[in-house]
């Protein structure tokens, strides 16, 4: 009290009526330790899954570990049974039953597991210049100048002509060889540095250099793509013709580290959006007996639009969600319509670098939480959806309940650019949603950044979505 009495009447208004959010460091000193502690886990998953397929493999070793069974719908279930569903090996949703009655709704964590990448074109290798080559078509929003003289690996599936598929991995181990898009040394780049900067590489320049060794035979064309096939061949016992039924990605071969002296980032590529689907898994994993039943969803296709049946917008999650309600003899609909959703994605921390595409009161920051984002979009809010008021109330209750650190922001300045989310495609189905996840610097770069303790809080967030 007597504190109190020595700050002036302005200053204790000012206390009482401005808002502003708080460094996480300075106030909650103890949560760095507990924070870094909780990243081992969220690196280890970084590493093991870096395609959208491996994301769900390792999702399903976690779920099952923990008590998990595939769902079935012909079963009745009680609350704190654990079940889970895989949508055609890209896409997982896992379930928590709870105490309320289903058609009170359920709580529904929606991230997606794919991440912008290089993908082989349906007939990707060719030989110019005695060197081998992959063809590729850039996934997602790239910065297409980023990704060359990038150490790359290989990852994917291929399914041969008599069925059996065949897993593809290449550059992620010791010893292993790696794979690269190369660039015009400074020298010779006088006429390459009069692009505008999207055109640094074109697409068409994303050619990955995978041999320059020829097969010992003079009667042969192309010996060095010869090489690649019979290495190709020996090893996982490929033709050329296989590359047709394949899902082949080329990624960052760059492990998930520590950034910083005081190591307080984690730096790796594909945290957008795996940060978000790591924290959510955890969540759902640690979650024993909630009150509203949850689904756990992770998601494929949302970096072009959420399009194809992996995707949100098809309707797997209405299916599913279709199929609880018919074991518990309720109606779909009043499932829906009473449910709450946080579709858990990232957004753009704020870069004092290039300052000038944020607004800076409405920007997220590194170390002061997860932040919510009440609407997405481009510009006048084209494409997004916008979260009610009673929504938005809903969320930052739970989180302030339970004292996590949340912050608020939207993806840059308006009329710099935007960006969507699953969220639009959850209110199609008569749901309240709002965006949650965590602030990421370099985001869609092939090496992103994500502070320990945002990732930790977005985690906080999402046991408490579940709890309350």
């Amino acid at each position: 009290m007597a504190q109190d009495k020595e700050k002036s009447a302005g200053k204790l208004l000012e206390e009482q009526l401005v808002w502003k959010f708080p460094h996480i460091g300075k106030e909650a000193p103890q949560q760095v330790d507990e924070a870094a502690s909780f990243c081992e886990g969220y690196k280890d998953f970084l590493n093991e899954g870096k395609t959208e397929r491996e994301c769900v493999l390792a999702a399903v070793r976690m779920l099952e570990a923990a008590g998990y069974r595939p769902l079935e719908t012909d079963k009745k279930y009680q609350p704190g049974d654990k079940v889970y569903q895989v949508n055609r090996h890209k896409s997982l949703l896992a379930t928590t039953f709870g105490e309320e009655p289903l058609e009170r709704g359920v709580r529904i964590n929606g991230a997606h597991i794919d991440s912008p990448r290089l993908d082989l074109k349906p007939c990707p290798l060719y030989e110019k210049s005695e060197i081998a080559y992959f063809k590729t078509h850039y996934y997602g929003g790239i910065r297409k100048y980023q990704w060359g003289t990038v150490p790359l690996a290989i990852h994917g599936v291929v399914v041969k002509k008599d069925g059996e598929a065949v897993e593809l991995c290449i550059g992620e181990k010791e010893g292993d060889p790696v794979f690269c898009v190369t660039d015009l040394l400074p020298h010779l780049a006088a006429k390459q540095n009069e692009r505008k900067l999207g055109e640094g590489l074109k697409g068409e320049e994303l050619n990955i250099v995978v041999g320059s060794l020829p097969f010992a035979d003079e009667e042969i064309k192309e010996p060095v793509k010869l090489l690649v096939l019979k290495l190709l061949h020996d090893r996982y016992g490929m033709t050329e013709g296989d590359f047709y039924r394949a899902e082949i990605e080329l990624v960052p071969a760059q492990k998930a580290v520590d950034v910083g002296l005081d190591r307080s980032l984690v730096g790796a590529y594909g945290q957008d959006d795996r940060v978000c689907a790591y924290t959510a898994l955890r969540a759902e994993i640690e979650t024993e007996h909630p009150r509203y039943t949850t689904v756990t969803v992770l998601t494929d296709k949302e970096e072009i639009g959420s399009e194809g049946n992996t995707g949100m917008n098809a309707a797997y999650l209405k299916h599913y969600i279709e199929d609880l309600a018919e074991t518990a003899g309720v109606r779909a609909r009043d499932v829906f319509r009473n449910s709450l959703c946080l579709s858990s994605d990232v957004n753009a921390a704020y870069d004092p670098t290039f300052a000038d595409v944020f607004e800076g009161n409405n920007s997220s920051y590194i170390n002061k939480g997860c932040v919510l984002t009440k609407y997405t979009g481009a510009r006048g809010k084209s494409g997004a959806n916008d979260a009610s008021a009673e929504t938005m109330a809903r969320v930052i209750g739970i989180m302030e309940q339970e004292g996590v650190y949340w912050q608020a922001g939207e993806l840059g300045a308006v009329d710099q650019g935007g960006g969507g989310t699953i969220a639009k495609y959850v209110a199609q189905l008569d749901i309240d949603v709002v965006d949650l996840g965590v602030p990421i610097l370099s985001m869609h770069a092939p090496f992103e950044l994500a502070s320990k303790l945002d990732v930790y809080n977005t985690y906080k967030a999402f046991r408490a979505f579940y709890k309350i």
